[in-house]
């Protein structure tokens, strides 16, 4: 990856006994939907999970599990070709700023230059300080704005990019 000296060796270690791994709809959906719930204001719904999940083609969704099993995050997002799309990045507010969304995030990266990405893009909110930073903390940089994308509030969203091979 690239994004400027030490950002890709800079990969944060989980704690003892957490995970991240392959999204399985029968174990882990009630997780994903408890940490949608608890961080976006338009969480998606069962069924877009799962239609998501059931999308293997281009669809590769990664779930961060605590020691106990119990799901505390989880990063939906497309492969195109060698492109990774980021659609969904969330960790429950109870785990956040702990490392975890970056340990989340690198694994997520890592995994789609593993299978031939060398690029990846994502949306975020304008106002959303603490995923701007994340994000940026790894080289993503600012490439567009897309006016009033979200709703509820209605916010702006940057539209970032990361080359992930030099």
């Amino acid at each position: 990856m690239t994004g400027g000296p030490g950002h890709h060796d800079k990969v944060p270690a989980l704690p003892e006994g957490w995970s991240i791994g392959r999204f399985d709809v029968e174990l882990d959906l009630d997780g994903v939907l408890a940490v949608d719930l608890a961080s976006f204001t338009n969480p998606w719904t069962r069924e877009m999970h799962v239609g998501e999940a059931r999308e293997s083609d281009m669809s590769r969704v990664h779930v961060l599990k605590a020691p106990s099993g119990t799901v505390v995050g989880y990063c939906s997002a497309w492969l195109v070709r060698d492109e990774l799309h980021i659609n969904n990045l969330a960790i429950h507010p109870d785990w956040r700023r702990q490392g975890l969304a970056s340990a989340l995030l690198r694994a997520v990266l890592a995994s789609a230059v593993g299978e031939g990405a060398v690029r990846a893009t994502l949306e975020v909110r304008s106002t959303n300080m603490p995923a701007r930073l994340l994000y940026e903390g790894v080289g993503f940089k600012p490439a567009g704005v897309r006016r009033d994308y979200y709703t509820n509030p209605v916010d702006d969203a940057l539209v970032l990019w990361l080359e992930l091979v030099a």
